[in-house]
């Protein structure tokens, strides 16, 4: 009995450790199901080979057509089906229930049908293949949901209707679909980001947008009712025929709209001076004596900065008002050639008065300084950064600001103007609609939007080639950012990561904490030599944040400490164990995400000297998104 019972023990450990190194029965069930409905159980190409896809086999031990596997052969991670004549529709809903595959070609078959809205729900898809079948129908609104998608090929079909807002994925690289019937106007894309751009032989109208140059002629050819560069006809002007009709048609409405005007202007005026009659009455209250003189000249920000719900400003006073009283000279805001050309150009025509006067809404506050978002003419939105107790002069405030204007990337957010004076320093940024790397790691995500490991490899990218790129232009001037952390990584309107506020503060003396999260014992500036420690402490946080991007956990959170808690599990030999569970149910590499923490934990190093520098923090982290890109890579 006892060598009966020691078998059964056996044999039901290897079934076990069996069944964990396969695929689980809900993956294979779903595709089947998707196999089924592109060819029939008793097409000829299934019967003719080895197929597989069936409920009986494994799809990466059993080896199915066209089925790539990873390197564990536990999850499915590509499909290529080409040229099997497959006759069937796409069965996106059973598709995308296998959240592990990342790229799918069906290119050169016969498939019919639409493409269904349920691709939406293939978050983790970054490649997708469908050229050369009878795909017919609108491209469904949902393809621009797919937030990791990197290729998408959909040539030689019978696609018609408007494209859906596909430049909302900010992380397209390539996008052909030439020789279909789509219509209406060329949505205004990244080019920049595109490396492969076709819709020739379509039904496009109007404008091409700008493509930088990147793309020629070959691939807007077909379009009869295209325009402008790189085509050889340009855009007519407007018909001047279009205008009586349009002010005829509505003249009348205009009419309304002028006599409704009147009217409420007059009742505007009738409550205005029931008000004054009212209060006229009213005794007056004595001004207390404390008052500051009426001569002096103040300048104050329009007080509690809050939305309401649909996001309207309102104003009142409240504690967070922003005041600056001056004496002898009026305010001064200075502006920058920082930001696009409309903020810039904005800001020259606004005063400081006008500044500080601007509905705002309180952003944050911090030990450093609070934010605003403060919203001037035109709807035109800013971020105003107020700075208190920074002890540098004005003159040094003004250098410092010049020189961040003549040091500029793409990825660092540049101030448009500021102003400076005894008691507060302005900052004046463009605002980023798209919030930070906090809240996209720490939020609620409620739009659906998924942070895979391949944009969080690319925020950790950027950022290292962006500060990479700071610290040698002005390590003369000692000039690090000094308060690096994943609130002021923001995402402008492509999605693309910015550091935001960089160079507001610095180390100035042996006595402050190099750190922002307090994280590094003040004696660790004697190794140092000053003014260049302010670099030193931007390693150490920048080593923090690829924490946040590799656990998902935050810094500090009732006594919990990141860092420190890393280099425990660390110690302890349990390294998968600090990675986030998102990116271990998609799939990522363990691989490069142990060696994308080994960096960190070079940044993290307790003697400061021993810390890389940035430049070759940002090789390292290159070479690790070269070997993912490696990984996925395919090329139809």
């Amino acid at each position: 009995m006892e060598r009966i019972s020691i078998w059964a023990v056996l044999i039901s450990m290897i079934l076990i450790i069996e069944g964990s190194n396969s695929v689980e029965d809900e993956v294979k069930r779903a595709l089947v199901e998707f196999m089924d409905k592109l060819s029939p159980e008793n097409s000829t190409v299934r019967l003719s080979t080895n197929w597989g896809w069936n409920l009986s086999s494994d799809p990466c031990k059993d080896n199915w057509v066209g089925v790539s596997c990873d390197d564990g052969s536990t999850k499915v991670r590509r499909i290529v089906l080409e040229k099997l004549n497959l006759t069937g529709t796409f069965d996106a809903s059973s598709f995308c229930s296998a959240t592990s595959i990342i790229v799918l070609s069906l290119q050169l078959n016969n498939l019919t049908g639409e493409l269904p809205t349920e691709i939406g729900n293939c978050k983790f898809l970054t490649h997708l293949y469908l050229t050369g079948n009878q795909f017919s129908g609108d491209l469904p609104n949902s393809l621009s949901r797919l937030s990791n998608l990197k290729r998408l090929h959909i040539s030689e079909n019978n696609f018609h209707g408007e494209l859906p807002d596909l430049p909302r994925i900010s992380g397209l690289t390539s996008f052909v679909a030439e020789n279909n019937k789509l219509s209406g106007r060329i949505p205004d894309f990244d080019f920049s980001n595109l490396d492969r751009f076709n819709l020739s032989n379509n039904n496009f109208s109007g404008q091409i947008p700008d493509v930088r140059g990147k793309f020629k002629a070959e691939s807007f050819l077909g379009n009869p009712y295209l325009c402008g560069k790189p085509l050889s006809n340009p855009c007519p002007p407007p018909s001047e025929t279009e205008q009586p009709r349009k002010s005829s048609s509505s003249s009348s409405a205009k009419q309304i709209l002028v006599y409704s005007g009147y009217v409420i202007l007059g009742l505007v005026v009738l409550v205005f001076i029931a008000f004054k009659i009212l209060t006229r009455k009213k005794p007056r209250k004595e001004k207390p004596k404390t008052e500051p003189d009426e001569n002096r000249n103040r300048a104050s920000m329009v007080e509690k900065s809050s939305t309401t719900n649909s996001g309207e400003f309102r104003t009142g006073r409240s504690e967070y008002s922003l005041t600056s009283i001056e004496t002898g000279r009026i305010p001064t805001l200075v502006v920058l050639q920082g930001g696009s050309p409309t903020t810039v150009n904005m800001a020259n025509g606004l005063s400081f008065e006008e500044l500080l006067k601007a509905p705002a809404e309180l952003l944050g506050r911090g030990k450093n300084g609070s934010l605003y978002k403060v919203m001037v003419e035109n709807g035109v939105l800013l971020a105003v950064k107020r700075i208190k107790d920074w002890g540098i002069s004005c003159e040094e405030f003004d250098g410092r600001m010049r020189r961040l204007e003549q040091v500029r990337h793409q990825n660092v957010l540049p101030p448009v103007a500021f102003y400076c004076s005894r008691q507060e320093k302005l900052l004046v940024y463009e605002f980023q609609p798209n919030g930070s790397l906090f809240n996209l790691l720490h939020g609620s995500q409620s739009d659906g939007q998924v942070f895979d490991w391949g944009s969080r490899l690319r925020v950790a990218t950027t950022i290292s080639e962006a500060m990479a790129f700071m610290h040698e232009e002005l390590h003369e001037d000692g000039v690090g950012h000094g308060n690096l952390k994943s609130m002021n990584i923001l995402f402008n309107k492509t999605m693309d990561a910015c550091i935001s506020e960089y160079g507001l503060m610095v180390v100035e003396n042996q006595d402050q904490s190099m750190s922002p999260m307090n994280s590094i014992k003040t004696e660790d500036l004697d190794q140092l030599q000053l003014p260049y420690s302010t670099f030193k402490v931007d390693m150490y946080a920048f080593g923090v944040i690829l924490l946040e991007l590799l656990t998902g956990k935050l810094v500090q959170k009732n006594g919990f400490d990141l860092p420190n808690w890393v280099q425990s599990v660390v110690r302890e030999e349990w390294t998968v164990e600090v990675f986030d569970k998102a990116l271990i149910s998609e799939g990522a590499s363990e691989e490069r995400m142990v060696n994308l923490l080994q960096v960190a934990l070079k940044c993290i190093n307790p003697s400061p000297n021993e810390r890389p520098t940035m430049s070759q923090v940002s090789q390292m982290i290159n070479a690790i998104k070269e070997e993912e890109e490696k990984s996925i890579s395919f090329a139809p």
